[in-house]
């Protein structure tokens, strides 16, 4: 068997495997208890997603914060609050689909953990100081991705980065459709994203309609990264094989 016919074979049983996690962690309870750091990973990443869209539209990321019961808040100065209020939610959705694609595509999925484990330390360093649960999500789950890309083997880094890839971008899916029927909620004086984007940018246009098209965004996202690294490689496979 080919090298590229055997990645693609592992990136397929790979993927399933982590949907079929997810599903078990969502689903079982004996087994729940393990969602608790991956909500505070995506809770970590939907944060930095605010953090970034400030810095790429000319403004400047402060600091963020990630709270023990999974909520979170960034502090940001400049930028256009119409790419960070909605940065958040896509953001994770984003992070998990792009990882989801790169991870079944490049054959490099060592170097990938391994960058992304360095990346998340530097981000971390840089921007919680003022959050030690930040400061520990950030700085543990990006010690560990290191040490898989220095020293796990291909299929467990096709696994682990698939399953925090599904993780990932179905949370941030759920977290938009749980906001759907709370578009207007509050966190005490805090607008959730939904409702700051819906009065700071388009206030003729109530909150939940921004939810269900960012729902429609995300999950876009998540079916072409599905598409394309999976479903796609996999019928030209078959055509290759019943010409």
């Amino acid at each position: 068997m080919s090298e590229s016919r055997h990645f693609r074979r592992n990136a397929l049983l790979t993927s399933f495997v982590a949907f079929l996690l997810v599903f078990v962690l969502w689903n079982v309870e004996a087994v729940s208890f393990l969602l608790y750091p991956l909500r505070l990973f995506v809770t970590f990443v939907h944060e930095s997603g605010h953090g970034l869209a400030a810095i790429l539209t000319s403004g400047s990321l402060n600091s963020f914060v990630v709270n023990s019961n999974g909520s979170g808040y960034a502090l940001t100065s400049g930028g256009s609050l119409a790419a960070i209020l909605p940065a958040g939610y896509l953001g994770a959705a984003f992070f998990g689909a792009l990882l989801f694609y790169l991870t079944n595509t490049v054959r490099y999925t060592r170097v990938i953990a391994f960058a992304l484990g360095i990346g998340l330390i530097v981000l971390t360093l840089f921007y919680t100081w003022s959050s030690p649960i930040a400061l520990l999500v950030g700085l543990v789950s990006g010690a560990l991705l290191g040490l898989l890309g220095w020293k796990g083997g291909g299929v467990l880094n096709l696994l682990v980065l698939n399953t925090l890839a599904v993780a990932t971008a179905l949370n941030a899916v759920l977290d938009l459709v749980g906001l759907i029927g709370n578009a207007d909620a509050r966190l005490g004086a805090a607008r959730n994203d939904a409702a700051a984007f819906s009065a700071a940018v388009a206030p003729l246009i109530p909150p939940v309609v921004w939810v269900v098209a960012w729902v429609g965004i995300a999950l876009a996202a998540l079916g072409a990264a599905l598409y394309y690294s999976i479903i796609h490689p996999l019928r030209r496979n078959l055509d290759d094989w019943n010409p």
